[in-house]
């Protein structure tokens, strides 16, 4: 006996199915069943990925849909179905390619046409996409079910004629081998109408999970999707039964009626689906002077490559050219450039800054010559074939960045040329992942959130690092506890543990967008999701396949991404232009017309960055990125190309990072596997570094096409063992053949399979770098231009604009020469813009934008009443603009944040706030009511200005204070800024980076702004919960016991402290840990004890005159005091650099003397360091390492 499960729910029926699709078809195969249909929920998420593991274990798919079906007409909000429903279930599966394409077309249109609650249909689409379907009447939800169990027999008897004329010989009513009430009753009405009415009948079991024990568990996931508590009594509940049955025990309950059994296996004889890979591409519509998609191309890249290169081509370039087009022309991708050319070609022409390429497309020299990427791939030794393989032919994949604030309109032109049902957005899953189950379970559980956000903390969760449930209990000494601690705390983790992984809900890809050549539910499923892709008509579609089945369906897909640095760059240059009429380097003179024509060869550029000046610099902001730039000494830009690839965690837990930086110091002999490798490895000192050395050494080496080298590669990258056996045997045989000694073959198979692994490709490292470099560039020679936009982009992340803050007041470190701070401006409303923007006098002015409460509409109210001149008073403010856009509580913003100093000292403003707006509403009131002109929009009453009340101006801590509350920070001034140089000298520690210290000693410089005191309920011993600040961030820190009782009264709102304590090493504190408390002490008392030394920093072959050193002794001379002097010879890069003690000065080390001795030596050169470092423990420095090793130990 044998039998096909036709009602099968996966994962894909939200939060209702909790069967994996691999989990249902190797269950499927272990009870040898020749078919299996997928029946979700009004969906076909996931259609195409069952079909492909279904045939890959050798079981026949029927692909289906359990359709919701609405009473009437499918666009009709209400529920006049039977019991006042408002659709019924409707099972649908596909017999063949029609039937798919209309399975397609019917789930579509749930979707776009018939969605209220649930995605419906109705009998018009159904009668007009009947062709190729097979029908059963569903479950108890079924319409001729829900007229049975209400005894309208008459009713169920014309559901099922009218359903059974329109698909004639495809209909079955359907019977269910489950115990649910009223399903027995049901079967039995179900084969009396079978026989009234001379249909067959087809047995099912609505199987929503996989196994008895299973129904627990997914009686929790019910929960969960329903969010109601376990024990709610009131609540759906399934029957244990709806597990996947064998044939045995299907059979078993249908003892009398064997052809129920039967006709499932004719039902899925009957099927015949296949899905054969082709590629859907839209045509690109042609000039009339041109008729061949191939000959347009070529055309096209001729002259862009003519532009790029001249005329003649060089030999080099002519080859590349006609190799490529070849390959191109052969593979039928020709439309797909044109497509991509044409798209980016309009962002350009319309001003929208476009990135120079992602991926692999930057090493095609047809990319380069049509524009669409925009670093030549020639010079930077960039290979075609890693992006466009000749030897395993795949559809390219182009992604693009754009300006952030425009990508939207380059997706709009798309539609616009394409049509807007053939462009769509790409549906994405979220999955249970291990923290959201626990909590999701928690919550059904009856557990309190505190309870488990405790323990979903205790799970580690970054990338590289993540546990799933199973490995936290197995693992993690803390997570077992909590697993053994009762049944209760068990069964959390039990049912998280079978639920984890399974899919959540929908969202929409970042930037995924399908273009297809017509209609897109022409060729695949649609969905519309809600407020993520526009609302009404023009709201672009979603596909119900996520991007890898798309791509295994042949659509088009592409990432149109918005890079935020590319405005930051735009608006950067714009700015420039603006104020200094071109873009020019200020040391040689040379002007540019765009960022792309700047060479890459500034030694400026390289010297900030070898300084460590990354704070805002694509890509190399972190601290391990600015800690390798320094200790490589970077000064080229194959450097930046290297450092991409080199901080990854494959390199770096390799060794790689370190041999590279070694090496190129000369720390360490640079050598070459093979003589016939060093031009390959040349560039990157015998280290193997990117993926396309490795192809370029089995070209080399063993004569391998570069094609044949790309298969290598990637066998390599995807870790796939008998794959990696088979190409590396290839490459043994074939460069032993080429007179290669077999020691040296195996050591670089060793060596391709260990760094190959870990090699980045070098075609988006280098494209990425070239961002880097020119925001590198802005930063060095138009600081200010380059900070305000960086800050624009930020504007609303508070602790983003703190970081960028930070960074403006420490360029003068960083940047040779800037000799002064750049400071940030509190917002003006007659000089601020909504993004921040730079003064006339070069310093920069805070975007209103960036003050909490002040939209977008209000911010415009002010600048269009701005046009008419500058404000002069409160009133003449608030009665220029539109009081309705900007509202009381923004304009109280406004003033807390400073933007209406002009007018006043705050507290007067804030006081007089009422009566102004008062008396301006008043006037608007009488415009309105038609007491004003007859002519002209104002009104000729006389203004009332009131004046400002006579009130005290706040104290610094209270104008602090409300300053904060309005922008999240500090902006005029901060409770540190007289101990900045301090501060500076506890660098690299800070708030911002506590999280890269885990379980480290620190001394932490810092003003308290929040204490809370605390009884513990297991002693009732007192202790003691700090927020702190530092120019970076906040912090918590958690005084205990003697500790708390010791320094509690140092620890008092606004104090300026040093604290010493260990920073939390517990995986639930990983996110955001506090630091546990050893010591604290006024700040002040650091510099008093001579802790601090006075160092001046000299660069090697410096000029400094003696008359400076001179005037530097006398300065010293004027203020005596306890710390030592220390000169510093040369950049404390990789190696410590040489520093010397002076034995008769020592000097007070506070602002005044630093400022004077700045003047002398550069604001960059003098600065106060620790006397006395403390020893800190840097075996765990690394904090992968640290959560590794806790991991492995616990």
């Amino acid at each position: 006996m044998s039998f096909v499960h036709l009602h099968t729910h996966s994962e894909f029926s939200l939060l209702d199915g909790a069967n994996r699709i691999t989990d249902l078809v190797h269950k499927a195969k272990e009870h040898e069943m020749p078919g299996l249909a997928l029946t979700d929920h009004g969906c076909m998420f996931g259609a195409w990925a069952f079909h492909k593991a279904a045939r890959k274990e050798g079981i026949k798919p029927i692909v289906g849909m359990e359709a919701y079906v609405a009473p009437g007409d499918r666009r009709d909000r209400s529920r006049s179905g039977k019991g006042d429903r408002a659709y019924y279930h409707l099972v649908l599966l596909a017999r063949d390619r029609v039937g798919y394409q209309n399975l397609i077309k019917l789930s579509s249109i749930g979707y776009t046409e018939g969605f209220y609650h649930k995605p419906r249909v109705d009998r018009e689409v159904l009668a007009k996409h009947q062709e190729g379907i097979i029908v059963s009447s569903a479950c108890m939800a079924g319409e001729v079910a829900r007229h049975l169990t209400a005894d309208n027999y008459q009713g169920a008897r014309e559901a099922a004629e009218w359903y059974a004329n329109l698909f004639d010989g495809r209909y079955y009513l359907e019977v269910q081998a489950h115990d649910t009430p009223g399903q027995a009753e049901l079967n039995a009405n179900i084969f009396k109408l079978g026989k009234d009415l001379g249909l067959p009948v087809v047995a099912t079991n609505d199987s929503h999970f996989l196994k008895p024990e299973d129904h627990e568990a997914h009686d929790i996931l019910l929960c969960i999707g329903l969010g109601k508590d376990r024990d709610d009594p009131n609540r759906m509940k399934y029957d244990e039964g709806l597990y996947f049955k064998s044939a045995e025990e299907m059979a078993s309950r249908f003892p009398e009626n064997p052809e129920v059994i039967e006709n499932t296996l004719a039902i899925a004889d009957a099927v015949d689906l296949t899905f054969e890979k082709k590629y859907h591409l839209p045509e690109f519509p042609l000039p009339e002077t041109h008729t061949d998609e191939n000959d347009y191309l070529e055309f096209l890249t001729l002259e862009g490559t003519k532009e790029r290169y001249g005329d003649p081509l060089p030999e080099v370039v002519q080859e590349r050219f006609d190799y490529e087009m070849g390959v191109i022309k052969g593979t039928g991708y020709a439309g797909y450039f044109l497509i991509t050319q044409d798209f980016i070609r309009w962002a350009r022409d319309n001003d929208i800054p476009v990135g120079p390429g992602r991926g692999s497309a930057a090493g095609s020299l047809v990319a380069y010559a049509l524009g669409i990427t925009n670093l030549d791939p020639i010079a930077f030794d960039l290979l075609f074939e890693r992006f466009l393989n000749p030897e395993r032919v795949s559809m390219p994949d182009i992604d693009i960045d754009f300006c952030y604030e425009r990508r939207a309109e380059v997706i709009e032109y798309t539609r616009d040329k394409y049509g807007k049902d053939a462009v769509g957005q790409i549906i994405t899953f979220g999955t249970m992942k291990s923290r959201a189950v626990i909590r999701d379970v928690g919550r059904a559980l009856g557990f309190e959130p505190s309870e488990t956000d405790k323990i979903a903390k205790l799970i580690p969760n970054a990338p590289g690092q993540a546990f799933t449930v199973q490995e936290a209990v197995d693992g993690l000494k803390e997570v077992k506890q909590y697993y053994n601690l009762d049944e209760r705390h068990k069964q959390l983790f039990d049912y998280s543990i079978t639920l984890e992984g399974l899919s959540r809900h929908t969202s929409v890809h970042a930037a995924g967008v399908v273009i297809a050549p017509g209609p897109i539910d022409d060729y695949v499923p649609v969905s519309v999701q809600t407020g993520k892709n526009g609302n009404g008509e023009d709201a672009m579609v979603v596909t119900q396949y996520d991007m890898n089945c798309l791509d295994e369906a042949g659509m088009l897909k592409m990432d149109f991404l918005g890079l935020k640095t590319l405005t930051v760059i735009y608006d950067a240059v714009a700015m420039v232009k603006e104020q200094c009429g071109a873009l020019t380097n200020p040391d040689t003179g040379e002007s540019y017309e765009t960022m792309d024509d700047v060479p890459l060869d500034d030694p400026a550029v390289y010297k900030m960055i070898a300084r460590g000046g990354t704070s805002g610099i694509f890509q190399f902001e972190s601290t391990l990125a600015n800690d390798k730039l320094r200790a490589m000494r970077c000064d080229r830009f194959e450097d930046l190309i290297a450092t991409n690839a080199l901080i990854r965690p494959g390199p770096l837990d390799s060794g790689m990072t370190d041999v590279y930086i070694d090496r190129k110091l000369g720390r360490k002999e640079v050598s070459y596997p093979h003589p016939d490798l060093e031009e390959v490895l040349k560039p990157t000192y015998g280290v193997i570094v990117y993926q396309e050395q490795v192809m370029r050494i089995a070209s080399v080496l063993a004569g391998f096409t570069l094609g044949e080298a790309d298969v290598l590669r990637k066998a390599v990258g995807k870790k796939d063992a008998a794959l990696i056996k088979k190409e590396l045997g290839k490459f043994l045989e074939r460069s032993m053949a080429n007179g290669v000694d077999k020691r040296t073959a195996e050591e670089l198979a060793d060596q391709i399979e260990t760094f190959g692994r870990y090699g980045f490709n070098r075609s988006h490292a280098a494209a990425y770098s070239l961002i880097s470099y020119h925001t590198a560039w802005l930063k060095t020679h138009y600081p200010a231009q380059f900070m305000a936009g960086l800050l624009s982009s930020v504007l609303d992340n508070t602790d983003s604009v703190v970081k960028y803050i930070g960074a403006c007041r420490d360029l003068p470190r960083f940047v040779p020469k800037v000799e002064d701070s750049l400071e940030v401006l509190p917002p003006d409303v007659n000089e601020s813009a909504w993004k921040f923007a730079v003064t006339p006098k070069g310093k920069i002015r805070f975007g209103m934008g960036a003050v909490r409460g002040v939209g977008h509409s209000a911010v415009s109210s002010v600048l269009d009443a701005r046009k008419d001149g500058p404000f002069t008073t409160l009133f003449d403010f608030l009665d220029r603009i539109d009081i309705r856009a900007l509202n009381k509580r923004a304009c109280e913003a406004l003033v807390a944040a400073g933007a209406l100093d002009a007018f006043g000292h705050r507290s007067a403003l804030l006081a007089g706030l009422d009566a102004a707006y008062g008396e301006v509403q008043a006037r608007q009131a009488e415009i309105e009511a038609g007491q004003a002109s007859l002519f002209g929009g104002g009104s000729d009453l006389p203004q009332k200005a009131p004046p400002l009340p006579n009130v005290p101006e706040w104290s610094e801590p209270e104008r602090l204070k409300r300053e904060k509350a309005a922008l999240g920070f500090f902006i005029s001034g901060h409770p540190l800024d007289r101990y900045r140089e301090v501060v500076r000298a506890f660098e690299p520690v800070a708030t911002e980076n506590l999280g890269d210290r885990p379980g480290q000693a620190v001394d932490l410089p810092c003003v308290v702004t929040s204490v809370q005191r605390q009884i513990s309920r297991k002693d009732n011993s007192e202790w003691g919960k700090v927020i702190v600040e530092d120019f970076t961030g906040t912090a918590t820190v958690l005084a205990f016991r003697d500790t708390w009782q010791k320094y509690k009264d140092v620890l008092a709102q606004d104090e300026v402290v040093l604290l010493s304590g260990k920073v939390s090493g517990r995986e639930r504190d990983e996110e955001d840990p506090p630091v546990f408390l050893d010591a604290a002490r006024p700040l002040e008392e650091v510099t008093s004890g001579g802790e601090l030394a006075l160092q001046i920093e000299l660069e090697l072959g410096s000029d400094v005159d003696s008359a400076v050193f001179e005037r530097a002794k006398v300065v010293m001379a004027e203020h005596p005091g306890p710390s030592p002097v220390w000169f510093q010879i040369g950049s404390d890069n990789g190696d410590r650099a040489p520093r010397m003690r002076s034995r008769s000065l020592k000097v007070t080390p506070d602002n005044e003397t630093l400022d004077e001795l700045q003047k002398l030596f550069g604001r960059g050169n003098v600065r106060l360091v620790r006397a006395v470092i403390p020893a800190v423990d840097t075996s765990q420095s690394d904090r992968r390492e640290f959560w590794r090793n806790k991991q492995q130990s616990g």
